[in-house]
């Protein structure tokens, strides 16, 4: 749009009164008092402002600039001693150019060329016709467009509308038992200020184990600086009433076993809390992160897996799953509840650089639980499923024999964790050339040992209702 390519190079100039009624700060200084941010996962946050409000007796119009652009009205709350809400607003059309020659619209302007020979200014009052995809003018008896030639010219606009703010505003009329300086509150939730947890582990194959380090990744697009506020990050989400589903309930999952053990982090009901050490500003479009948790050698060990579906068969060999196993519990472990978040794995090469070898996200995971995190799909490891005889013993029942064919080109002898999954809780196992394990009704387990550089064949015969 020519208004949009036009602006940003009309140098807006306004009378300073009318300026000074609206304007940021010029040392940068914000208007936000002792400021407190609870962040929670899905990226809504609670606002707490500390203020001192200067109010006389009876009815006072309050602004409070540098609120978050993305405020929830419905959620604010004022508290004070004497005071009472009798209304509120919230300007949130903020002072851009755009937006200004918008609201010119039907109003005087002044506009400024120069002479970009001589450098003379010229100056000539114009009426704003139209600001829709161009700039219409009428200087006189004649309309004019502003073309976006690159010559020098600038508008000045006579003052700032009302309804145009520099900051993030909100007003409140207050009913005050008595006149002077008031301690108060404000309270509100905003959205599109979250966290997210990211981790990093660093894998130590020959000595089975690895470190962890934990981030804490802030994100603010709220439109406002939070500056040196008092942060505490909540690991959980209260219901938001929209129903939702919340990001981390699609993750495949990694908890092998969910732990059981507590840990000294302060809770809040069912939610952790995981406050900063230290007040931090949060600006506006940033990414900040700050670090959580730091372990070093905790046990760790690499595997693979492969999980078939029901009467499921390959024609070909198929990969099996690199998975790193490792606990989160006090002894022999990381010692902490993990946040959800991705867990991103890094292992030496023979240079001893690290090297990333995948990732995965995890679901809030409790302290002492036993974690299976998939990091990607094995290059040397196969198994090949085969239904190889399915025969009906009687009206609803069957024999089902399986084959799995598991192969390994390293140099080193692996063990496959294999999986059977979709029998139903009355299945039998009649025959396995290799002693496993029922894990759930619906779910049978191998550990299948398979020599450097060959192949093993394990097979098991079913008796199902089905």
């Amino acid at each position: 749009m020519i208004a949009a390519r036009l602006l940003p190079f009309l140098l807006t100039a306004l009378p300073l009164a009318a300026m000074a009624q609206d304007a940021a700060d010029p040392t940068g200084a914000t208007a936000q008092g002792d400021v407190a941010v609870t962040i929670y996962n899905d990226g809504q946050s609670l606002v707490q402002d500390d203020r001192q409000l200067p109010v006389n007796a009876g009815r006072n119009r309050i602004e409070f600039p540098d609120v978050s652009a993305r405020i929830r009205p419905e959620t604010v709350n004022l508290s004070g001693p004497g005071l009472a809400i009798v209304e509120q607003n919230f300007d949130f059309d903020l002072l851009s150019p755009d937006k200004l020659m918008d609201k010119a619209v039907g109003q005087e302007v002044t506009l400024v060329r120069t002479n970009p020979a001589t450098g003379t200014e010229t100056r000539e009052r114009a009426k704003v016709l139209a600001a829709n995809g161009g700039i219409v003018l009428q200087i006189g008896s004649r309309i004019e467009v502003l073309r976006d030639d690159g010559l020098p010219v600038r508008v000045v606009f006579d003052r700032v509308p009302p309804n145009l703010r520099a900051r993030p505003t909100l007003s409140v009329t207050v009913d005050a038992a008595r006149g002077g300086t008031v301690p108060a509150r404000l309270s509100y939730l905003t959205p599109n200020l979250g966290w997210t947890a990211d981790y990093v582990a660093l894998f130590d194959a020959a000595k089975g184990a690895m470190d962890m380090q934990g981030w804490v990744t802030l994100t603010n697009n709220t439109g406002t600086t939070f500056t040196n506020a008092k942060t505490i990050l909540v690991a959980g989400n209260p219901a938001s009433g929209g129903g939702r589903r919340n990001w981390w309930q699609s993750l495949s999952g990694a908890i092998d076993q969910a732990g059981t053990e507590s840990g000294p982090r302060e809770r809040l009901g069912d939610f952790y809390l995981y406050p900063l050490a230290q007040r931090t500003t949060i600006a506006n479009a940033q990414q900040k992160q700050v670090s959580f948790l730091d372990v070093k050698g905790a046990p760790a060990r690499s595997t693979y897996e492969y999980v078939n579906g029901w009467l499921a068969s390959s024609t070909e060999p198929m990969s099996a799953s690199s998975v790193l196993k490792f606990s989160t519990s006090k002894q022999g472990g990381l010692g902490d509840q993990l946040p959800a978040g991705t867990i991103r794995v890094y292992m030496r090469d023979a240079r001893g650089d690290p090297q990333f070898i995948g990732e995965n996200g995890i679901d809030h995971t409790p302290m002492g639980s036993s974690m299976a995190l998939r990091t990607g799909q094995a290059f040397d490891v196969k198994v090949r499923p085969t239904v190889e005889q399915r025969t009906r013993k009687s009206g609803s029942r069957w024999e089902t024999k399986m084959r799995y064919t598991l192969s390994n080109a390293r140099p080193e002898p692996v063990t496959i964790d294999l999986a059977q999954q979709g029998l139903w809780g009355d299945t039998r196992v009649t025959a396995q050339s290799l002693e496993g394990r029922r894990t759930s009704a619906d779910r049978m387990e191998w550990s299948v040992p398979v020599p450097a550089n060959g192949t093993v064949d394990l097979t098991v015969t079913f008796d199902t209702r089905y």
